[in-house]
């Protein structure tokens, strides 16, 4: 009798292919050492504020998915949808409002078993690739709206110091517009009746419930800049060391390890005259352009931290590394985990869904650059 040999793929291997970013980053931050060896300058390259607000708020997130908060919530939303456009018209939508509070990565990492859920128990999965792109679309602009909504947009408005009412005055106008162009996408799917299959849902433990939410509500207060990032520090880790340790394991260091190899990268280059020179010429030139393009290229957190060092026109970057978030897929580190997550249900339909990401993505960053250029 013939024994089929199991081959174990090496945790390091596993580990590699799930943060690949974060070997590139750190790729990059040893290949500038080499121009700009280590010195005291070297620390002035961290922003510890953006680490800081960014590990409060993903740790507390954690403790919210850990309770089933956002599933639970979600469901219940769904549930009174009667048909499949109105079901992908909420899918979008709680992506879209849910990028804007707990950050477009861990909206898409909440919410897109959700819409696989609706839809495959619905037996409606010719919509999925549609589905997951445009929940990919609402996560990337969704977020636009507010500092936390994503990793850049906390390091801008942390390194610039924008206030709060410029900050909604520059990023409105492209969220609206983005929210009609979403909504008008869903309407492209049929309106067929619709049977969301049922899964028992556990219920919400009231005091922890409202503990993390007030914790939450705690890093917002922080993130605008009303208590000192030092407090939470201390406190929202304390606090969770006693409740919820687990949501302290679960927070994703290796994005926190990539922002900071990222701040080496973007600091050694903004140090090299020929780069320095180049980069800032075209940046004089437009900025707007010059942002979003970078993006498609070394995606949108890279960007405004490399960007940043050479420009002042905070309100350019800030619009073209959020709109620059949409065009490929690594444009944006959540385009990818979307792309993870179709490609491991379906991998026989990988080129069809690459295929339809870039055709919307591409419309929607045509569309939205457009508009900023005519209005700003």
């Amino acid at each position: 009798m013939e024994h089929t040999k199991t081959i174990h793929t090496p945790r390091f291997f596993i580990f590699v292919q799930k943060n690949i970013v974060l070997f590139i980053a750190l790729f990059f931050a040893l290949a500038t050492a080499i121009l700009i060896p280590p010195d005291a300058q070297y620390i002035e390259y961290f922003d510890f504020k953006t680490l800081s607000c960014l590990f409060c708020t993903l740790a507390v997130i954690c403790a919210l998915k850990n309770i089933r908060f956002f599933t639970v919530l979600a469901n219940k939303i769904v549930k009174m949808a009667g048909n499949t456009r109105t079901a992908v018209l909420a899918l979008v939508y709680i992506t879209f409002l849910g990028s804007m509070l707990i950050a477009n990565d861990m909206a898409l990492l909440t919410f897109l078993p959700l819409g696989y859920f609706v839809l495959s128990s619905a037996r409606k999965e010719k919509y999925m690739a549609y589905t997951f792109i445009l929940q990919n679309i609402s996560a990337n602009l969704g977020g636009m709206l507010t500092p936390f909504g994503n990793p850049q947009n906390l390091y801008l408005y942390t390194k610039f110091q924008i206030p709060n009412g410029e900050f909604l005055r520059i990023m409105l106008p492209p969220f609206l517009l983005a929210v009609a162009l979403l909504t008008i996408c869903s309407f492209f799917v049929r309106k067929e009746p619709l049977t969301v299959g049922t899964r028992k849902l556990p219920k919400l433990p009231v005091k922890r419930t409202v503990l993390y939410l007030l914790l939450f509500a705690f890093t917002v207060v922080i993130v605008f800049r009303v208590i000192p990032y030092q407090i939470g520090l201390v406190l929202i880790p304390l606090v969770l060391l006693f409740i919820d340790r687990k949501a302290l394991r679960q927070v994703d260091y290796p994005l926190l390890l990539t922002f900071a190899a990222f701040f080496i990268f973007a600091g050694n280059l903004s140090r090299v005259p020929f780069i320095q020179q180049h980069l800032s010429a075209l940046l004089q030139k437009n900025t707007l352009l010059v942002s979003a393009a970078s993006c498609q290229f070394i995606s949108n957190v890279p960007s405004a931290i490399l960007l940043s060092h050479f420009t002042e026109n905070y309100e350019a970057l800030l619009l073209g590394v959020n709109i620059g978030g949409t065009g490929t897929l690594i444009a944006s580190l959540a385009s990818l985990i979307t792309f993870r997550q179709y490609t491991t249900l379906y991998k026989e339909k990988t080129v069809s869904y690459i295929a339809l990401f870039t055709l919307l993505n591409f419309m929607f960053l045509s569309v939205l650059i457009l508009f900023c250029a005519l209005i700003y």
